[in-house]
């Protein structure tokens, strides 16, 4: 009887426009949609994956969404001897299933209250139709639902959402984003990935919900944000983020039973405006920021380096106006002191933090180097290698690849054409030849046994010495060249001692 009332409901749900993608569903999630139906229980994948599905790209995951309860789900895949994994998200109705050397998701349809918690549902209940169950979603390009002859489900005109690139939200913005706070952030990423844009209702709903970010866990944001900044659009999010004011928010710390608060990124919000010369930018400094983002490859410290890069424009004592001129001498090293506060605040790994706040204090340096040709880099490489910064030579090669990396997409932000990224693109260049012969640690002086030989119990420190001293290039980084050396500093030493 439960079968045949959810064919009814199946019938009556084919409501809007259709099209057979039956051909590029996962053959594993078609397997379980089968498996589900053969012994009598609606089922459908469902979400993400066929949003992906429907704009041409293949999905990484496959959630399933049933009228089956999780102990029918269990029966079902017993029945075929499919394993499954029943682990803490059985309370919410959701069961994994493995095969093929896949995972799959299979939840039962379900409704959900919300309470205090900013985040998570304070109460789930099993539904009885896939309308209710989509009902519950975020965005309508999540909310659609695709059965195993392709049969697309669509309520709250997700398909058209997608052909227009509009970001809209299942039914009332403030409702879905007061229950759950993390779907605003959501909704950045979702422009950064998606290429969207966000629907007005969208944005007029986030500051309703603002109350509800502090109960949001600092690691949730941090990964949401994290996601945003690799999008091939991440400027999208990232000018949501930030223009609604959502930057400006507060989350929370809990450690140990303690609770404690953090703001998010208001160190963004100065930028938005934030006049430049004309001579050298043709946008405001957060534009600006947005652009140099987007053009660096995505990966996290060089989105993040780059996003930050200037955030000490436009600081009291940094900006200024000098003849009619805007100025911001020093913002670099403001802007990098500016940055380890921020990622420390937010936890990230510290050698993370140095080394974005090491890209950030530099980048001015090498625009410096890369349009002076009479500029001393050798010197500048040296300092480099001596400073402790960094653990090995191939350490060090990584930043000076980074930080080129930060100074092109720099350029590029500019806005200015022709773009010129030659000079950077040389300097890099120039700086990785000269690393071949220039040691950060010890391990990397090209000295053998003899050389060992020759220090006796002085290794320790006489190794060290070798080493400042062909950093500092008045000792070559041979084998013959640091025996002689490590032979006249043991004779010193045993002078001296005498």
């Amino acid at each position: 009887m439960r079968f045949i009332q959810q064919l009814f409901s199946k019938e009556e749900n084919k409501n809007r426009k259709k099209e057979a993608c039956v051909g590029r569903i996962d053959p594993g999630a078609r397997a379980i949609l089968r498996a589900l139906e053969e012994d009598g229980f609606e089922a459908y994948v469902v979400g993400g994956c066929v949003r992906d599905l429907l704009l041409g790209e293949i999905p990484h995951d496959w959630d399933i969404t049933t009228v089956a309860t999780p102990d029918e789900v269990s029966e079902v895949m017993a029945r075929r001897n499919w394993r499954v994994i029943d682990g803490k998200g059985r309370r919410f109705g959701t069961l994994i299933v493995v095969m093929n050397h896949g995972m799959y998701e299979v939840t039962t349809f379900r409704s959900e209250m919300y309470g205090e918690d900013s985040h998570r549902p304070e109460e789930v209940r099993f539904a009885h139709s896939l309308r209710e169950d989509v009902s519950r979603r975020d965005f309508t390009v999540n909310a659609l639902a695709v059965d195993k002859d392709g049969v697309i489900y669509d309520y709250f005109h997700g398909v058209e959402d997608l052909e227009n690139k509009k970001l809209r939200a299942v039914g009332d913005a403030v409702e879905r984003f007061r229950e759950d706070a993390l779907r605003m952030f959501r909704a950045c990423r979702f422009l950064g990935q998606l290429d969207f844009m966000a629907d007005k209702e969208i944005v007029a709903a986030f500051p309703k919900a603002f109350d509800r970010v502090k109960g949001l866990s600092l690691e949730r944001i941090r990964e949401e944000v994290g996601k945003l900044l690799l999008t091939n659009h991440s400027a999208r999010g990232m000018d949501l983020l930030v223009r609604t004011g959502l930057n400006e928010c507060q989350c929370m710390i809990r450690r140990n039973g303690h609770i404690s608060y953090v703001d998010i990124l208001p160190e963004l919000s100065h930028l938005v405006d934030l006049p430049q010369e004309k001579e050298y930018h043709e946008f405001d400094g957060w534009y600006h920021a947005l652009r140099t983002m987007e053009a660096v490859p995505p990966i996290l410290v060089l989105r993040w380096a780059a996003l930050l890069h200037d955030v000490g424009k436009g600081m009291p004592g940094v900006r200024a106006i000098r003849v009619g001129r805007y100025t911001d001498y020093g913002h670099d090293q403001v802007g990098a002191d500016m940055a380890q506060a921020l990622l420390s605040r937010w936890e990230m790994p510290k050698s993370f933090v140095r080394r974005v706040t090491w890209l950030i204090r530099n980048h001015m340096r090498y625009h410096y180097y890369a349009h002076v040709p009479e500029a001393n880099v050798i010197k500048w490489l040296r300092q480099m290698a001596r400073s402790g910064e960094f653990i090995s030579l191939e350490d060090m090669k990584e930043a000076i690849e980074q930080l080129g990396e930060v100074c092109r997409a720099d350029a590029i932000g500019t806005g200015k054409e022709p773009v010129q990224i030659d000079h950077q693109n040389d300097l890099r260049a120039y700086m990785l030849e000269l690393c071949k012969e220039m040691p950060v640690i010890t391990k990397e002086l090209h000295y053998d046994e003899r050389t060992i030989d020759a220090l006796g119990n002085q290794v320790g420190e006489g190794m060290k010495n070798l080493l400042h001293r062909v950093q500092n290039g008045s000792l070559e980084n041979q084998a013959d060249v640091l025996c002689d050396a490590a032979m006249r500093y043991r004779r010193r030493h045993e002078e001296t001692n005498q």
